[in-house]
């Protein structure tokens, strides 16, 4: 039997499938900045501060979507979250009010918990080996820039021929439809003898003591702000800030013709370089520490960044930029989660990940707020842009001193 036939296995399969649904629809939200805010007269913080809530409801959901899961089962979460998910847009798209869009988004937030990594990447962990597992993930984590690619693209054309309103319908619909798929989720509980003897409790207190662990939380944050930001105000950033489309050149004969059109590529570009970039990550996470491995891609992150923003931005520099960041853009995603195993174990992965993730998501909702603040205050997305860059710096360097090392099992109680 081939390698990739021993990777590949139905869990994972569907893995990709609602990963990728759920990522399609979040990663949209960026390309509704511009309508709603015009429809409604909207200052931009209003509709960036639903999607920051949106990210902040995400991030406390996750441990507990992840709870769940190991409590009564990975696909009665997911179907919660499916649920969830679709409330969320069904009544955004009846909202009318900032504060409306804003009250929603929790229940968006704590939908894409359900139906997003804390969840997914636990049950597929466990289906894998330990030969197999960082590459699994970082399959999974690809399968999120593979809704990246599709979603942003698919709402601005509906948004050509349909409303925001009836745009985010379809999307509740999409949604709905990934309970179809949980019949051939059925993972087998992959642990060690002494990790069932282990209780929640005992995990959890042997994680917070370990410096290891509050290290990568705090490292995890810079990835969430930089991600936040980017999805959610990237388009309306490439709109309003790059240089004109030249007729006659490249992009004109794709059809992309205006700075709107460019910018939702943008996102797309991100998600199709992000692919290889996560894949490669698995990769290298089987053969090399994984905390090096981090800071390594934080450090390429804070240099795109800066060098961006410090060069006239054009049509070619978006491309460029967006390729670059798109190759490191999920590839922490498999590195942290597959850290987060080997330091504590499969038992409780999904609830540990998904504090960590607290973080990623705090540095999201940060992120997308701030940028629509300092937008609407001083004009210009800049010195939001170079917080991130400081922060990715942070992060490169707090992950050195982790200690890859996997602390002894606490005794049975």
């Amino acid at each position: 039997m081939s390698k990739s036939a021993r990777i590949l296995n139905p869990v994972l399969i569907v893995g990709c499938i609602i990963i990728t649904v759920s990522f399609a629809v979040r990663a949209s939200f960026g390309v509704f900045q511009i309508p709603i805010a015009d429809e409604f007269g909207w200052l931009r913080t209003d509709f960036s501060l639903a999607i920051a809530i949106q990210n902040l409801a995400w991030g406390i959901g996750q441990p507990i979507f992840a709870a769940i899961a190991e409590r009564v089962g990975d696909r009665r979460a997911i179907v919660l979250g499916a649920l969830t998910y679709a409330a969320g847009m069904v009544l955004s798209a009846w909202s009318v009010t900032p504060f409306e869009h804003q009250m929603y988004a929790w229940l968006v937030g704590f939908g894409i918990a359900g139906t997003g990594f804390g969840v997914v990447l636990a049950v597929v962990g466990r289906a894998s080996t330990d030969q197999n597992r960082s590459m699994s993930l970082a399959i999974v984590t690809a399968a999120g820039s593979v809704g990246q690619i599709v979603g942003a693209p698919a709402a601005e054309w509906m948004l050509t021929f349909l409303s925001w309103q009836q745009v985010f319908i379809v999307f509740a619909v999409t949604i709905l439809a990934l309970v179809l798929t949980l019949p051939f989720m059925r993972a087998p509980a992959q642990v060690s003898k002494a990790e069932l003897h282990e209780s929640m409790s005992q995990i959890l207190g042997r994680a917070f003591r370990d410096p290891s662990y509050a290290l990568i939380f705090m490292g995890f944050f810079s990835c969430g702000y930089q991600l936040g930001f980017i999805t959610a105000h990237f388009p309306a950033f490439v709109t309003e800030m790059c240089g004109p489309i030249q007729p006659g050149g490249i992009l004109h004969s794709v059809g992309i013709t205006t700075t709107s059109a460019l910018g939702a590529l943008s996102i797309s570009l991100i998600g199709l370089a992000n692919i290889g970039g996560t894949l490669l990550a698995g990769w290298a996470g089987n053969h090399f520490q994984k905390k090096y491995l981090l800071a390594a891609v934080y450090t390429a992150r804070t240099l795109a960044a800066a060098g961006f923003i410090m060069l006239p931005i054009t049509p070619v520099s978006v491309i460029v930029f967006s390729l670059v960041m798109g190759s490191l853009w999920l590839a922490t995603i498999p590195l942290t989660s597959g850290l987060v195993a080997h330091l504590y174990g499969l038992r409780y992965m999904g609830t540990l990940y998904g504090i960590i993730f607290f973080s990623h998501q705090l540095g999201s909702f940060l992120g997308v707020w701030l940028g629509g603040r300092m937008y609407d205050q001083y004009g210009d997305y800049t010195f939001v842009w170079w917080i991130g860059v400081a922060i990715g710096a942070f992060s490169a360097i707090v992950h050195l001193p982790i200690r890859e090392r996997r602390a002894p099992l606490a005794s049975a109680a």
